[in-house]
């Protein structure tokens, strides 16, 4: 087998250049060849060593064509990473949330409605006090006691 290893190197360089190392193919050819001789007697084992070849580089071309390695610096770079909140957090959130709406509606009326005027809808104290026909000294007190009161409750559960 030794003596086709040159025209076996020349004619994988002529007919498949962009073979990285023909060299390197030559004698994993060679190889598989004589693995199959110990196996039983070989027909032909120049042509089997050809064939062999020819294979080896179609598998390498196809290997180069299917899978091509980006280097990536960050994970954050990868088009797949998301910097949405995991389903814990989402559910501790939304834990959160339940809580703070308890506490909310544990408040007098007047308090909550108050409270939940300025800081869930953003109204200034003159508008919230024309709405309820209360003073907007009276806003501001309820929604300081609304915030205190709504921080007691948060405490028991843990949450600032």
């Amino acid at each position: 087998m030794q003596p086709h290893a040159a025209e076996l190197r020349a004619w994988l360089r002529g007919k498949f250049p962009a073979l990285t190392d023909p060299d390197n193919m030559v004698q994993e050819s060679l190889a598989r060849v004589w693995q199959a001789h110990e196996t039983g007697p070989v027909q032909s084992p120049k042509a089997l060593l050809f064939t062999t070849a020819r294979n080896l580089a179609l598998d390498e071309l196809r290997r180069r064509q299917v899978v091509t390695f980006d280097p990536v610096a960050e994970i954050a770079d990868l088009p797949v990473y998301e910097d949405a909140p995991t389903a814990a957090d989402q559910a501790a959130k939304n834990q959160e949330l339940e809580i703070l709406t308890k506490a909310i509606q544990s408040l007098p009326d007047r308090c909550r409605q108050v409270l939940t005027l300025r800081k869930i809808y953003g109204l200034p104290q003159k508008e919230i006090a024309a709405r309820l026909g209360i003073a907007e000294h009276t806003v501001e007190a309820q929604v300081a006691t609304g915030m205190r009161k709504c921080a007691v409750f948060l405490a028991r559960f843990g949450l600032p």
